[in-house]
């Protein structure tokens, strides 16, 4: 019987668990993939990070984690790598399952995360931190003054452009549509904008130049047409959303529209009583290491005084 345990890895994991050792409540953390991430989450795939807080000089995604994983450690946290296969909330003590044993936990902490959605194009994943980017926010300081290209139409879409716009030389917005399906508020803010044009009807058919190792421009194709165009940037970011690590927990936990855990608003209380979850698997917002870590603070926070209370 464990009296909690952490399910994922990642700032949101590590914070959890780091605060819930230092409350003596012995945590078990299980980092592995769950269902195709990545043991320690995006930071994984990660090279400088220059915007989490103590880190003046930046930090590399893998080593910030690192560090976040010995200081988990050393406060008595126990981690296991394995992936959890499927879980049982319907009843108290809950159940947890891996491919080679049953978990007992009389609360839990869910920091799976989410994953980037990417286009699947030929060089696409090999200049990923070398040009190409999910992440307008972490990236964006990499590439002002530049020619920069975005790829969405949505909301997310054209929050990075307007951002990019204030640091770059140019935003090319690629959309596959005649017009987009943001709010009109942030639409209006994007067309009105002097730094940011848009290719309608259009999707990027490759990125170049994965054999230089950086990114040098893009292939555009006209989709009513078929023709075919080059356009010259130095940034590719990816912005057609984010796919929560919630496939084990549907049926289990209220999710909203696009699969992110339901949260009861100012906590990180599931639809479950003794459930919690942390970081970007019930944050479509922010999405970032910091905030992550935020909720994992308050996760453990609130497991701690939820074990107080029933124990």
């Amino acid at each position: 019987m464990h009296r909690v345990v952490i399910i994922g890895s990642g700032p949101g994991g590590h914070t959890a668990a780091i605060y819930a050792a230092r409350a003596n409540l012995k945590p078990l953390m299980i980092e592995g993939q769950v269902r195709g991430g990545v043991a320690g989450g995006q930071l994984m795939i990660t090279t400088e990070v220059e915007n989490f807080p103590g880190f003046p000089e930046g930090v590399q995604g893998p080593e910030l984690m690192e560090l976040f994983k010995k200081q988990s450690a050393r406060f008595g946290t126990e981690i296991i790598s394995a992936d959890v296969e499927r879980v049982d909330f319907s009843q108290h003590p809950f159940k947890l399952y891996t491919d080679e044993q049953e978990i007992v936990a009389q609360t839990v902490i869910i920091a799976t995360g989410a994953r980037a959605r990417w286009l699947d194009l030929p060089n696409e994943q090999k200049l990923i931190n070398h040009g190409v980017s999910a992440c307008a926010t972490c990236d964006g300081y990499f590439f002002r003054g530049l020619d920069v290209a975005v790829v969405g139409g949505g909301d997310t879409a054209m929050e990075e452009a307007n951002y990019l716009a204030g640091l770059c030389k140019s935003v090319t917005v690629i959309h596959r549509r005649s017009e987009l399906r943001a709010s009109k508020i942030m639409a209006e803010r994007a067309l009105k904008n002097p730094k940011i044009k848009f290719a309608w009807d259009s999707a990027v058919a490759d990125v170049h130049d994965a054999e230089a190792g950086k990114v040098t421009g893009i292939t555009l194709e006209n989709l009513k047409t078929g023709k075919k165009s080059q356009l010259a940037v130095e940034g590719l970011f990816i912005a057609i959303g984010h796919t929560p690590n919630t496939d084990i927990f549907e049926g289990k936990l209220a999710l909203d529209e696009n699969g992110y855990i339901k949260t009861k608003p100012g906590t990180t209380q599931t639809s479950v009583d003794g459930v919690f979850a942390a970081g970007d698997v019930q944050d479509h917002v922010y999405r970032q290491a910091v905030t992550a870590a935020g909720t994992g603070c308050m996760a453990a926070i609130e497991a701690e005084r939820w074990l107080a209370a029933h124990e």
